[in-house]
């Protein structure tokens, strides 16, 4: 559980430092066998990620049962809907980072690049917008979710592991490709400079 925890709080700091999250945005889970239970250790609700400490991160059960002091995100259905679902995902982070919120934004999809394991679709999945927190949007992801990312439409990224650092640098990963894109689309705006 510890080392659960601990990557929590350095993945959060790590995310705020790479500009990836901002003020009290974005969430991260990771999930943990204790005596043969799936636990989830998520960030705690309206907490910066800069911020975040070993004593501010709750546990759950998959039943989204509180184990410990604290209230979780307000993003814990999402999270638990997933890991019910899928049974290789031990961590999450869902990002609002600037240039993949962007293409959330707008009617624009993220080409799915080399980088992060083989391309079996061109584009990154997406979800249609459905309120933060809400079980609607949990629902939608959860059946959106085909590969590891998913673009939440006017809200964020959604990103999953086999481990927390694993989804750390895919976020990280996707916003690199998005800011790419972005680059190349704006100089193909004009033929001159």
């Amino acid at each position: 559980m510890d080392d659960s925890v601990k990557s929590i709080v350095d993945v959060s700091k790590y995310l705020f430092e790479r500009k990836l999250v901002s003020g009290k945005a974005g969430n991260v889970s990771s999930r943990f066998k204790n005596n043969e239970i799936d636990i989830v250790a998520i960030t705690p609700t309206m907490t910066s990620l800069k911020n975040v400490k070993e004593k501010d991160i709750v546990l759950v059960d998959l039943d989204g049962n509180v184990l410990t002091k604290g209230k979780p995100s307000s993003e814990i259905d999402l999270h638990l809907s997933i890991y019910k679902e899928k049974k290789d995902v031990n961590g999450i982070v869902h990002t609002h980072s600037p240039f993949a919120t962007g293409f959330a934004f707008s009617n624009k999809n993220i080409k799915r690049l080399e980088g992060f394991g083989p391309i079996k679709k061109s584009y990154l999945d997406y979800v249609d917008y459905e309120a933060p927190g809400s079980k609607k949007l949990a629902e939608k992801a959860v059946k959106a979710l085909s590969e590891d990312v998913l673009i939440l439409k006017k809200h964020g990224v959604l990103v999953t592991g086999s481990n927390i650092e694993e989804a750390c640098f895919l976020a990280e990963f996707i916003e690199d490709i998005a800011k790419t894109q972005f680059i190349s689309h704006m100089l193909n705006l004009s033929d001159s400079f």
